[in-house]
């Protein structure tokens, strides 16, 4: 027989106590123990093992203080804080005590002596190993020994832009005005932008490639500079080229021959780029003083950088090969007429390259800085004996400076009895052998001809440099056509 179902009443039992955050929890914790109804030992807490009879209906609900008796309770008391006052207070005197304390200490330490000083090794000189055979400088001073680098570097870099722009504005400014200013600034804008890949690959050899010494000083002038770009190989004394660039005698800059210096250097020469004063920064007597300058310092220093004095070749290319003609040129009339060596000898130079030269003929009222006029003077004429091979390279479909005026300066050579020879190239335009064909990468008939007459008195070096790997092409040679097709040049 079943007993009577009992119904067990749970909403009205007591919902336990949130306790606050670990972060919010203050003041003091006081463990009580009560020991209720015996048997229970202290620190042990009493857990019921059923409902408790007073929770059971018919029972009166249990008070809080019923509920605390037989079991352990944590009761949290929270103390009042301070008043803000009192606080303030105290952190002012413990602000006192501790600045005194540190003077105290100050006082009591006396600064070393400078002897003492100079003779205590630095920290970051101390050896690192314990044979003291290496010695390492902290991290900390790579790093700012690496950084100041690295700021030398964007300076010089910066200038070189500034540089760069200024020229570029002049070479605008001398296009001219109206229509053909328009037509001529964007035709050179198209020229640009289709060789810029090319353009980009050659700036980043020429600002971050081991093989390029910039701006080494030869002169007083601020313009007075010359890169170097040496071959990869060390091995042996190199034959060296002193080489003048162009520019319309406005523009000119030893920047410019970055990409003909990387091709031979790849050859197994070296290559030294001579800036020098342009116009109005100087008259065309101020830029061949410069050249020979340039020239001088490379016949006596080369030999520090691993060049051979005695095979040395001069190459200029369009103004720039107008004005070595008339550096070799003044060059030579000096030592047959007053034996003047003192900067430098023609017979240190043993051929003369001339890219597409400029102003290689004139009148009369250019005797002084027409190369054609002065070798036919009658002062001049013993002078041509001196004079080393003359090599000519043009372009027929060179418009900015036809090809005629190579050809009037070598039959004026010849009739002089130079040796002089002239190369034409069917076709190229006034930049094609100097910036086109480099680009195009593969083998360069000009850069060859070149390469082959400064290695012909080296027999063993002379089979070396037609194993030269093939140069990479640096523009797509759809780009190549299209810019020889809008060169303003």
């Amino acid at each position: 027989m079943q007993g009577p179902r009992v119904s067990v009443l749970v909403a009205d039992s007591p919902l336990p106590v949130r306790r606050p955050p670990e972060h919010r929890r203050t003041g003091t914790v006081v463990s009580l123990r009560a020991l209720a109804r015996g048997g229970v030992a202290a620190g042990r807490s009493l857990v019921p093992s059923r409902w408790p009879a007073e929770l059971l209906p018919g029972h009166k609900k249990p008070s809080l203080s019923q509920l605390c008796t037989g079991s352990d309770q944590n009761i949290r008391t929270t103390e009042e804080p301070p008043p803000q006052e009192s606080l303030v207070a105290a952190m002012k005197v413990e602000l006192a005590a501790r600045t005194s304390q540190t003077r105290k200490a100050g006082e009591e330490t006396p600064p070393p002596s400078p002897s003492a000083a100079a003779a205590s090794p630095p920290v970051e000189d101390a050896p690192l190993l314990p044979d003291a055979g290496v010695r390492r400088r902290p991290a900390c001073g790579r790093f700012a020994e690496r950084s100041g680098s690295f700021r030398r570097e964007v300076g010089r870099a910066a200038a070189e832009t500034f540089l760069l722009t200024r020229l570029t504005l002049i070479l605008l400014r001398y296009l001219g005005i109206g229509y053909r200013w328009i037509r001529q600034f964007l035709a050179l804008c198209c020229y640009t932008l289709l060789l810029m890949p090319g353009f980009i690959q050659v700036v980043y050899y020429y600002f971050f490639s081991s093989q390029v010494h910039r701006s080494v000083v030869y002169g007083d002038q601020p313009r007075n500079r010359l890169d170097l770009y040496m071959p990869t190989s060390t091995t042996g004394l190199k034959p060296v080229v002193a080489f003048v660039t162009g520019g319309a005698w406005i523009i000119g800059y030893k920047g410019w021959g970055a990409l003909l210096g990387r091709r031979l250097a790849e050859r197994g020469i070296i290559v030294a780029c001579i800036d020098y004063r342009n116009f109005p920064q100087g008259t065309i007597g101020d830029m061949v003083e410069d050249a020979s300058q340039g020239i001088a310092f490379v016949c006596k220093n080369i030999a520090s950088y691993g060049g051979e004095p005695s095979r040395i070749y001069l190459v200029g290319q369009s103004a720039g090969a107008h004005i070595a003609a008339c550096a070799l040129l003044n060059q030579a009339i000096r030592e047959c007429g007053e034996g003047d060596t003192s900067s430098w000898s023609v017979s240190q130079l043993k051929a003369y390259f001339g890219i597409s030269g400029g102003i290689m003929e004139g009148e009369e009222s250019l005797q002084k800085f027409s190369p054609q006029v002065m070798i036919m003077q009658s002062s001049a004429r013993s002078a041509v004996s001196l004079l080393p091979r003359i090599i000519l390279f043009h372009g027929t479909s060179d418009y900015s400076i036809p090809s005629v005026e190579s050809q009037a300066f070598i039959d004026a050579l010849q009739q002089q009895g130079a040796k002089a020879d002239l190369f034409l190239y069917e076709g190229k335009t006034h930049t094609d052998l100097f910036l086109q064909d480099p680009l195009r990468g593969g083998r360069d008939k000009m850069l060859e001809e070149i390469a082959s007459v400064i290695h012909t008195e080296d027999p063993d070096v002379s089979a070396q440099h037609l194993d030269v790997a093939v140069a990479r092409r640096l523009v797509p040679e759809f780009m190549l056509k299209l810019a020889g097709k809008v060169s303003p040049f």
